[in-house]
């Protein structure tokens, strides 16, 4: 394996370490969130053959899609 490519695997494995660091703090509200605002991305770029406004759309839909699954408990 050349210098470049073990470079680039090093600096992909800690920016996932630090990535998954980052949801550490959150609720499980904020969690889920994020989850609906990747899944509906997802989605909506698939269903709509890659358009911007539906990869857009999507992660609006899906972030409040996932915002309230789980309401906060007063």
């Amino acid at each position: 394996m050349n210098i470049l490519k073990k470079l680039a695997l090093y600096a992909a494995t800690g920016a996932m370490a630090i990535g998954l660091t980052a949801c550490a703090g959150m609720s499980s509200q904020e969690k889920n969130t994020l989850v609906g605002t990747g899944a509906g991305a997802v989605a909506g770029s698939v269903l709509t053959g890659g358009s911007a406004l539906g990869t857009v759309g999507g992660a609006a839909v899906g972030g409040y899609v996932g915002n309230q699954v789980v309401k906060p408990r007063d």
